[in-house]
């Protein structure tokens, strides 16, 4: 299932918190990811320049990850 993401939110400690296009608000949690390329190079705060275009979380640098991969690795958040 390939769900866009329609809002993000970054948060400390690397968190994204993240909704999908059928209201699913999810958390994603990068701290895996951030000692690898290209991801390393968003520990100077630029992890806070998080936005959405063409349906998934992307940064300035080109840096962003597959939707489907946000949403299989997330957790749900809390109603």
């Amino acid at each position: 299932m390939l769900l866009d993401v329609v809002a993000v939110k970054a948060l400390p400690n690397y968190q994204l918190d993240i909704t999908f296009e059928n209201g699913e608000q999810r958390r994603f949690d990068m701290n895996r990811l951030m000692d690898r390329k290209p991801f390393n190079r968003l520990k100077d705060n630029s992890f806070f320049g998080a936005h959405i275009d063409y349906g998934t979380v992307v940064w300035p640098g080109n840096i962003d990850i597959a939707p489907e991969t946000l949403y299989a690795d997330s957790v749900p958040l809390p109603s």
